[in-house]
């Protein structure tokens, strides 16, 4: 099979979807593999790095997305619309609950999308969870850097020192982001509440976090009583190819400390706040009701080569399987990567983003 790997033209976005090691993996198996040039360059792999794996470097994109299926790390921006059509196979993260213009594009141009954000297996999702560490992990990093008075914050200092008491953080949802970014804010020295509306996951984040880590159901009336004394608030809630839930209104927002940071991880499904909006690295906070909103879309792409080789790492085994047998057999062999398939000629197939979208939905023939 050919593979198209793209140089990523998204604002601030360093990764690319796949690194040179992965690149020899696949030409060992027979495939061939199309890079763009300097594909690489944000994360630290030179062109060269890619041809002494077995790759082809062209400077033509429209060349690589020529391939049969094309590996990316982000979501087609318009200029890339050009280049679908209807043997395209795309493989990247999309999340189409926030991007109604690039879902209609994909289905009036046919092309088979697959997202790594919707692959499943046993419950879990294996493809967005490095990204989704890193960013919870990241979401802590940032909110203590922007809760600095130079930067808007109301100029505490999270961990505190001895004498002061250490700062209030708030994480909404107990999933992968979640949990990391509580672990980084509770090693921090901070005091952690983390909302989350699952019993057995409150469990195991109670038994697996440090002490100073609590959990509390959540309903509108915790959450509020939360942002009275936050000083870092987290969105971290996840619906799987849906929209994200707005568990935050304009008006709860003025019950927060003037200064107080909140941290939009969800902000690439829609964004968990009805004030959110998205933001790049290079221009990434705004104030709204005097609170320092941090909500870039790509955070993992500030660390590249970490992002790079984690992502990697788990999409490999996926893209292997689908270039050795073709999709159709691939996803009959793993089914988990059937439920990451969002279009299919012409047809929304994921239910929840079609409910989202408000767009007819498709049964999924491999699930």
């Amino acid at each position: 099979m050919h593979i198209g790997i793209p140089v990523e033209i998204k604002a601030g976005e360093n990764r690319v979807s796949c690194t040179p090691s992965g690149v020899r993996h696949l030409v060992a198996a027979g495939h061939r593999v199309v890079v763009e040039a300097g594909a690489g360059k944000g994360s630290g792999f030179s062109d060269e790095k890619y041809r002494l794996a077995g790759a082809v470097v062209t400077s033509s994109a429209e060349k690589v997305w020529k391939s049969d299926l094309v590996v990316k790390v982000k979501e087609p921006l318009e200029k890339e619309f050009r280049f679908f059509r209807e043997e395209l196979i795309l493989f990247t993260f999309l999340h189409l609950a926030g991007e109604p213009e690039l879902t209609a594009e994909l289905l009036s141009s046919g092309v088979t999308a697959l997202a790594y954000e919707t692959v499943q297996e046993n419950g879990r999702l294996p493809l967005l969870a490095p990204m989704s560490e890193i960013a919870g992990k990241m979401s802590v990093m940032m909110g203590a850097f922007y809760l600095g008075r130079h930067h808007g914050g109301e100029g505490k200092l999270l961990g505190g020192v001895p004498g002061v008491l250490p700062g209030k953080v708030a994480v909404l949802g107990g999933g992968s982001a979640g949990m990391h970014a509580a672990k980084v804010a509770a090693g921090l020295g901070a005091d952690v509440t983390v909302l989350e509306i699952d019993q057995e996951k409150m469990r195991f984040l109670e038994s697996t976090l440090p002490p100073q880590v609590h959990t509390l159901y959540s309903t509108e009336q915790h959450v509020e009583e939360q942002l009275k004394t936050s000083d870092l608030l987290i969105g971290a809630v996840l619906v799987p190819g849906s929209a994200a839930p707005k568990l935050i209104s304009r008006e709860m927002l003025g019950i927060m400390k003037p200064g107080a940071v909140f941290v939009d991880i969800a902000i690439d499904q829609g964004g968990c706040a009805e004030s959110s909006r998205p933001t790049t690295h290079k221009d990434p906070v705004f104030l709204e009701e005097e609170i320092v909103h941090y909500c870039v879309t790509n955070m993992p792409a500030a660390y590249p080569r970490t992002s790079t080789e984690a992502l990697t790492g788990v999409t490999l085994p996926y893209i292997r399987r689908i270039a050795d047998f073709g999709l159709e057999s691939a996803m009959v062999m793993m089914p988990g990567l059937a439920m990451g398939l969002n279009t299919l000629k012409g047809n929304i197939i994921h239910e929840a983003l079609a409910g989202s979208l408000g767009r007819p939905f498709h049964e999924n023939p491999f699930v």
